[in-house]
């Protein structure tokens, strides 16, 4: 490339190929070299760039950290989001295992102790916010908390609950179980 430049071209901003013999010395000029100015835009501009760089390697670095962090956790969770329940069970199963342990109970103890399991299960139950689903006859069918078995004849408005053969359970507001229901049928 010539020393020196027609309209157009690209002056050469390579600062190992500046002639300094050249036409276009500071004194040549005028003030300031476009040269040196330019070399200066370019290392300022290349700096920057590095900086950038290097704050986004920290960010993804960060988020690489904050995704691995986050696996880990629901990793956790699914592994022991049952420990809290487990917990408030083994109270029920020691209750069971002494009862059974015990020989020549009479009928009234054996009652009496069955009722105190009873109450620890329910108690662990709503500590886990299990809650049950137990329609009384003349509630209305909920497709969302019921499962009609049978429709049947009956005076009562159709689908209105008659019977619970078993109870449904929700965890939290989802079920776990529907209710088994017979329900009324139209007339």
């Amino acid at each position: 490339m010539s020393a020196e430049h027609k309209p157009g071209d690209q002056p050469n901003l390579d600062p190992e190929n500046v002639n300094p013999n050249s036409a276009e010395t500071p004194e040549a000029a005028g003030s300031e070299d476009p040269i040196v100015a330019l070399q200066a835009q370019l290392a300022a501009a290349q700096a920057e760039a590095k900086d950038n760089y290097d704050a986004m390697l920290r960010a993804r670095a960060e988020a690489d950290n904050v995704r691995r962090r986050a696996q880990e956790e629901v990793s956790k969770a699914q592994k022991f989001g049952i420990e809290a329940f487990a917990e408030n069970l083994l109270p029920v199963k020691d209750s069971l295992e002494a009862a059974l342990a015990q020989e020549n109970q009479s009928i009234d103890t054996l009652r009496e102790g069955v009722d105190v399991t009873l109450k620890q299960l329910v108690g662990a139950f709503e500590r886990n916010k299990l809650v049950e689903i137990a329609p009384v006859p003349g509630d209305k069918f909920n497709p969302h908390h019921h499962q009609a078995i049978a429709s049947v004849p009956s005076d009562e408005p159709a689908n209105t609950v008659l019977q619970t053969l078993q109870k449904g359970y929700l965890i939290v507001d989802r079920v776990l179980r529907p209710a088994l229901v017979t329900v009324a049928a139209a007339k």
